[in-house]
């Protein structure tokens, strides 16, 4: 039995587990403010808020509920558009919306406004317009809902509480209740999972969902999203070790990792929308196995380690996991547990590109990064992965091996870069050609010394 509060309604449901959490909404339950648009978590028409209990306060934050799965939900508040109105006046970010002429065919409008109130009960954004990057508006042109999104953003500026949200008018009274309502329906919601046979492991569903909700719809999964031994970020020793299940929200979020890498927000915008950032994890991103996976190309480039448990656990450098396209080494009794690198020291500097059709929420074509340790103006170490260019996420260990013990230079960059070009082979895609990506490959990987070294290194003096 799933246990859960939709709204201001306690929920027991039999349904599989392994449903869609906007299908349960909109079909189960008859509410259809959320809607169905690309089933790809691209759109974010189906825009919902998950609500987990944490030390007394329910922490929201807004999800795409077309790839998320149903079981995902026990235990905690989900909250449709629906879930949001007040008694006979428009809540605050319906209201500007409305007065900033946010909203033509509406279609959209739910999951705005949804994405727009989980920014006002504190969710994890650096600012309301990120907290609606996910949101795709195909009538507007966009200039309306940001001017709204300022608006709201600025609203918010002198709030600190639920209860003065709920005071005036963010979101409704019952929200003030949710809390201690969850915290009883907890204590007896013992099983979050369907029992039975359990048909495939899930996280959170932003891939497997995007190829086989369908399947899994009728199926009941395990889910690995919500397991506190696989979540978390831990520093100890110079190293640093996150389990598998962590975000990249919760990487986004964390100020560690943010004094580590100062520009990691940054990084992490061009990675996925906020609602994506909230339920991709990065053991999830890892067996995607995709040639172009960010997260993978981002910890290629730390010498990451891979924590594996089985029926003999085991641990194996990042850079030997991948083996050929979709295909790495893990059984089927294996489970990604976490990963862990040597927190990099003041001589060393890092940075992550990526160029896709759309800057944000998109595929990359080609992505990149690089860990450079420098000591009196000589490489001591260098650490490069790219994206797109192969059949596996690539660490370009030629390039690596070229550039140690060379001085920072144009012409070792130039050099380099022909050494890089021997080590890819790109093929022509839906996302370029592959002379295309050869361009790509060849300009972000002069980008890193650039923004890396920019009193050495112009770019002018590369090309």
């Amino acid at each position: 039995m799933i246990k859960f509060i939709l709204n201001d309604k306690i929920i027991e449901t039999s349904a599989r587990s392994g449903m869609t959490l906007l299908d349960f909404i909109r079909d189960e339950q008859q509410l259809k403010g959320t809607k169905i648009a690309c089933r790809e978590g691209d759109c974010g028409a189906c825009t919902v808020l998950s609500g987990t209990l944490e030390n007394n306060e329910v922490v929201y934050k807004s999800i795409t509920s077309c790839i998320s799965p149903l079981g995902n939900a026990a235990g905690k508040h989900i909250v449709t558009i629906e879930g949001l109105n007040l008694d006979e006046k428009l809540s605050v970010p319906q209201q500007v919306m409305a007065d900033n002429h946010g909203t033509q065919c509406g279609f959209c409008s739910p999951g705005i406004i949804v994405s727009m109130t989980g920014y006002a009960l504190g969710g994890n954004n650096s600012s309301c317009k990120d907290a609606i990057s996910g949101n795709i508006c195909r009538c507007t042109g966009y200039k309306s809902i940001e001017k709204a999104a300022d608006v709201l953003e600025n609203k918010l500026e002198e709030i600190e509480s639920l209860e003065v949200l709920v005071e005036k008018g963010f979101v409704p009274e019952y929200f003030k209740s949710i809390p201690e309502r969850l915290e009883k329906l907890n204590k007896t919601n013992k099983d979050k999972k369907q029992v039975g046979r359990e048909s495939a492991i899930v996280a959170n569903g932003t891939d497997i969902y995007v190829r086989h909700a369908d399947r899994l719809s009728l199926e009941d999964v395990r889910l690995i999203g919500e397991e506190k031994s696989l979540k978390g970020i831990v520093f100890q020793d110079g190293i640093c070790t996150i389990g598998a299940s962590t975000t990249v929200a919760d990487i986004f979020d964390n100020q560690e990792l943010n004094k580590i890498f100062p520009k990691l927000k940054a990084f992490l915008k061009l990675v996925s929308s906020a609602q994506i950032r909230n339920m991709g994890t990065i053991g999830g991103n890892f067996v995607n196995a995709s040639p172009i996976g960010d997260m993978s190309i981002f910890f290629l480039a730390l010498n990451s380690v891979l924590h594996i448990k089985g029926d003999v656990d085991r641990n194996i450098l990042f850079k030997d996991f991948h083996q050929d396209y979709k295909k790495y080494d893990l059984q089927k009794a294996e489970l990604i547990t976490a990963l862990s690198f040597n927190i990099p020291d003041e001589k060393t500097k890092f940075n992550f590109e990526k160029v896709s059709k759309r800057t944000h929420l998109d595929i990359a074509s080609v992505n990149a990064a690089a860990s450079i340790t420098v000591l009196d103006n000589v490489i001591t170490n260098a650490i490069f992965s790219m994206g797109g260019v192969a059949a596996i996420p690539k660490l370009l260990e030629k390039t690596n091996l070229f550039l140690k013990e060379k001085k920072i230079a144009v012409i070792t960059i130039k050099e380099a870069e022909k050494v890089m070009q021997t080590e890819i082979s790109p093929i022509d895609d839906i996302r370029g050609t592959s002379s295309y990506k050869r361009l790509l490959a060849r300009q972000l990987f002069f980008a890193h010394f650039v923004k890396l070294f920019p009193k050495k290194i112009k770019l002018e003096d590369l090309i």
